[in-house]
């Protein structure tokens, strides 16, 4: 009895010391596959706070939660098993699923871009008058979480391209362990953003240190500009990283054009700027991949809103009326 219970203890000493080398080494897979996804947790970061804006201070944090608890669902409930069976049995349409998602985000950059160069406005605007908070606020909240699924899709594929040889199990984990994080530091930076001004305020009336009123009253006046700074930045991130996701999926549907002079100019660029050519080469692939975004999602804005117009006119043209 002491011997088999020795071996039984060797045995599952064995067995726990592959599963702490498993947990490892999915912590560590999974803290490789979310670096790679750095570009679009950025995007995400950038655009999330135009969704919390003409709200009172005190249902900012409740609308994050909301949006944060939207964003988990997206990628746990959603995402995660949508993932696992297309890599498992259909790994083909993840491309083309993709490329669909990638060209809605353009087509929201491009209707804002259309909508601040003066042109017509379609759905609820920050210049419109609020007539149903409740609603206004229920209307942010689902399109906050909208955009949220697409930027979540990229982030999952990217690191599911990360971890495509792990088992099927351990990428179940790793995307899990990914998504989480990822949720958890995107919507801690947007509260934290979106806070400043109520920080900034309880500084300058509370503190008795004069750098600490100082410091509150910078933190007041920075806000306005830093709101509509992340404005704009989300605006262009859902096109570049709409065109970028369109462009690379092109790429490997085997319309390469778009993708080799993207990066044939990016390559030019990085060369002829020495120090500083990694940036401006990213700058420049990032630029590329906002115009065509811009371009397409222009396309499919005026497609959505003209086209059904123009076939409307021609019955009442046709009937003389």
């Amino acid at each position: 009895m002491p011997t088999g219970l020795v071996a039984l203890l060797d045995d599952i000493s064995v067995i726990a010391k592959a599963a702490a080398a498993s947990i490892d080494d999915v912590g560590v897979a999974a803290a490789k596959a979310g670096s790679k996804a750095a570009g679009v947790v950025i995007d995400d970061a950038a655009v999330t706070p135009s969704y919390v804006t003409e709200f009172t201070p005190e249902r900012e944090l409740p609308i994050i939660w909301q949006i944060a608890k939207g964003s988990l669902k997206n990628k746990l409930l959603i995402l995660l098993p949508a993932a696992l069976l297309l890599s498992e049995f259909v790994p083909w349409a993840i491309t083309p699923l993709l490329m669909l998602g990638g060209l809605f985000l353009c087509y929201e950059g491009a209707e804002k871009v259309i909508e601040k160069l003066g042109g017509a406005k379609h759905g609820e605007t920050l210049e419109d008058p609020i007539e149903d908070m409740a609603e206004f606020e229920k209307e942010r909240i689902s399109g906050a979480v909208r955009t949220d699924f697409i930027l979540s899709a990229e982030i999952m594929a990217i690191a599911l391209a990360e971890v495509a040889d792990e088992t099927l199990v351990n990428r179940g984990l790793i995307l899990a362990l990914v998504g989480i994080v990822i949720t958890v530091a995107v919507y801690g930076v947007v509260a934290l953003i979106v806070k400043m001004d109520d920080i900034g305020l309880h500084m300058v009336q509370e503190r008795t240190s004069a750098a600490a009123k100082a410091f509150g009253r910078g933190l007041l006046h920075a806000m306005p500009r830093l709101l509509t700074t992340l404005s704009v930045v989300g605006t262009l991130a859902m096109l570049w990283v709409g065109g970028h996701i369109l462009v690379d999926g092109a790429k490997k549907l085997g319309f390469k054009l778009p993708y080799d002079a993207i990066h044939g100019v990016e390559h030019m660029v990085a060369e002829a700027t020495g120090p500083i050519g990694d940036v401006l080469g990213w700058l420049t692939n990032s630029t590329l991949s906002g115009v065509v975004g811009l371009v397409l999602g222009a396309i499919v804005a005026l497609a959505i809103h003209k086209v059904p117009a123009l076939l409307g006119r021609h019955p009442a043209a046709g009937s003389g009326h």
